[in-house]
């Protein structure tokens, strides 16, 4: 009877040794995805928080804005195939050679993905310029250079698509809501445009003029055929965001043909940032829903359209606040630059800057406080700036 009962203590003690073991490799591996992947974690965490108080139903499928998440998981893969028959490596060895020093480089790029987002949105010129970036700095060796410049991009991004109605997704949203006028909603946004312009010339010009030096000279031949197909998929990708080709459709072909021309893309495809998007989406959705911030809202827009329009893209990102706060104002002329001047800041202020960070930590996972540090600083700079600009016209 003794023997049954230490046999049945033993076995207890082994089962609970066993739970406690798998429940310590479950912690171990769930600290090690949270510290592989913060702003996932935190955003996943923020969505659960707003879940609580919005049950989950039809409406959330309403969130997700498909057409940027096809055209994101499009470009991703895209750039990557391209990167994989080194078309990035040849393009940055012709800035190097044209530009030959890092002052000019840093302009060149910055104001590249300026230009790039009021024609691709801001987004599409992340994607496609900080790969060049990176390319830029790693072959010729700046890599304490690469946290500067991938921040100054992420703001040239955010701020260089303010001043056309498709240039930024926050921007066709107001521009069709409050059927704005073209020229006066480019006459709004004028003075903040061009004085983004110059604060970034002169911050630029602080880069020292190094010479630029090619450390490892590889003579990559163009493969013609696959740039070709890919500059198609890529505009097809493009394409996507202005509903001139249906998302599904185009991520369909997109896959089917990375599938038979490269899989490695379709596998080197950022993931985990396609679902913090997901995951901000729902978050945004669910806070629209929550009556207590929508009588928050309906207090304290009315006080200063501009500087809470600015606030709240700091805490929902820039396109969620437009949607949200036009339900509550019918002074546009004081949205449209917030939720544009808003998109700098934090990092959740704009999706953009997720991708940038994102990007930023594929090349240097060791790097990420100083990068938090400058990004924070320098997006704040032109917060500043930019709202007191406007306080003043």
């Amino acid at each position: 009877m003794e023997s049954n009962t230490v046999g049945e203590l033993t076995n207890v003690l082994q089962e609970q040794q066993y739970a406690g073991r798998r429940l310590d490799g479950f912690l171990r591996k769930a600290a090690k995805a949270v510290k592989k992947q913060p702003v996932l974690a935190i955003a996943v965490c923020a969505m659960l928080v707003t879940c609580l108080f919005v049950p989950v139903d039809a409406k959330y499928l309403g969130y997700f804005n498909w057409n940027t998440l096809a055209t994101l998981y499009c470009t991703l893969a895209v750039v990557e195939a391209m990167a994989h028959i080194h078309v990035f490596e040849i393009i940055s060895k012709s800035i190097v050679l044209k530009l030959r020093n890092l002052r000019n480089a840093t302009l060149g790029l910055v104001f590249i993905t300026f230009i790039g987002s009021m024609f691709l949105a801001n987004d599409m010129a992340l994607l496609t310029f900080l790969p060049l970036g990176y390319f830029v700095l790693h072959s010729t060796g700046n890599y304490k250079a690469m946290a500067f410049t991938f921040i100054m991009q992420n703001i040239a991004a955010n701020l260089g698509g303010m001043v056309t109605p498709f240039g930024n997704p926050q921007n066709l949203y107001l521009y069709a809501y409050y059927r704005i006028d073209t020229l006066e909603f480019m006459k709004i946004m004028f003075p903040s445009f061009l004085t983004s312009v110059l604060l970034m010339v002169v911050i630029c010009l602080f880069v020292k003029p190094v010479p630029l030096e090619l450390k490892e000279d590889h003579r990559y031949k163009l493969d013609v055929k696959r740039t070709v197909i890919y500059s198609v998929l890529f505009a097809a990708s493009i394409l996507i965001v202005f509903r001139v080709i249906p998302y599904l459709l185009g991520t369909v072909a997109v896959t089917i043909a990375l599938l038979l021309l490269d899989r490695k893309a379709l596998k080197g495809v950022n993931y985990p940032l396609l679902a913090t998007f997901a995951a901000f989406f729902v978050f945004s959705g669910n806070m629209a829903r929550i009556p207590a911030v929508n009588a928050f809202f309906s207090r304290v827009l009315p006080v200063n359209t501009l500087l809470f329009g600015i606030l709240s893209c700091q805490c929902i990102s820039n396109v969620p606040s437009a949607v949200l706060l036009s339900h509550f104002t019918a002074d546009y002329a004081a949205l449209l630059p917030a939720v544009n001047i808003g998109g700098c800041g934090t990092l959740i202020a704009s999706l953009a800057s997720l991708i940038t960070f994102s990007e930023y930590r594929k090349h240097n996972p060791h790097q990420i406080k100083p990068y938090l540090v400058k990004f924070t600083g320098l997006n704040f700079f032109f917060v500043i700036l930019l709202y007191l600009l406007e306080t003043i016209i």
